[in-house]
């Protein structure tokens, strides 16, 4: 099995924390410059050259959570992070999609924005994703308040997700003292063995990071 991504891609860090969960062997191919024929696979794979893409047996499979649940199906012997159970498969997909929409898209706009040139820059940017990501750390710590995951009080698809969501959302844009629920479960996050596996093997590429600066990322 192959998987196609970069360590420091937030959707290719929900495929391997899922990777690491269920212990799934595998080969990564890196993609970047210095990977050329990788990063013209995967412009042919995916529609606008996305990433992560997973190749096996001669399947492609494009699209983050697609993958995990293919992973689900195929691969290792740990829990599925889909639950099994219909009722519960709906949360974690709920809490899946609320990670990747509203916090880590709007992070994404704001690191869209701060790579174009000075004079091509939408100055309303920052203050929309300000706006956006305080509604949705409020939500996020009113839902995480009493709970150790995000979905189904298990370790999931959501909490795959929400990791390198909250990760780089922080960094950026640091989550208020007074969301301690949300702040907690941040830290729980950063400390299960998984996660922490692919923040440190990211560390080589943190210079890159173009909102540095902003806040302490772990």
């Amino acid at each position: 099995m192959q998987i196609y991504g970069h360590p420091f891609s937030s959707y290719t860090w929900k495929v391997l924390i899922a990777l690491y969960e269920r212990g799934a062997p595998f080969q990564f191919m890196t993609l970047g410059p210095d990977h050329s024929d990788n990063t013209e696979f995967v412009a042919r794979a995916a529609p606008t050259g996305q990433f992560p893409v997973l190749v096996d047996r001669g399947r492609v499979v494009i699209e983050s959570a697609a993958i995990i649940e293919y992973l689900d199906l195929h691969h290792g012997s740990a829990p599925p992070m889909v639950p099994a159970d219909s009722c519960a498969a709906i949360e974690a997909r709920q809490m899946d999609g609320v990670f990747d929409d509203y916090v880590m898209a709007p992070v994404q706009r704001m690191v869209a924005a701060a790579l174009r040139e000075e004079a091509k820059r939408d100055p309303h940017v920052e203050a929309e994703v300000r706006a956006a990501l305080d509604k949705s750390y409020a939500w996020l710590d009113r839902w995480m308040t009493n709970r150790t995951w995000a979905a189904n009080e298990v370790f999931s698809i959501a909490d795959c997700a929400a990791a390198p969501a909250l990760f780089y959302a922080h960094w950026a844009f640091p989550i208020p003292a007074a969301h301690a629920a949300l702040r907690g479960y941040r830290a729980r996050l950063l400390a299960r063995p998984s996660i922490a596996r692919v923040i440190d093997e990211a560390r080589p590429w943190r210079e890159y990071f173009p909102l540095r600066g902003r806040g302490s990322p772990d």
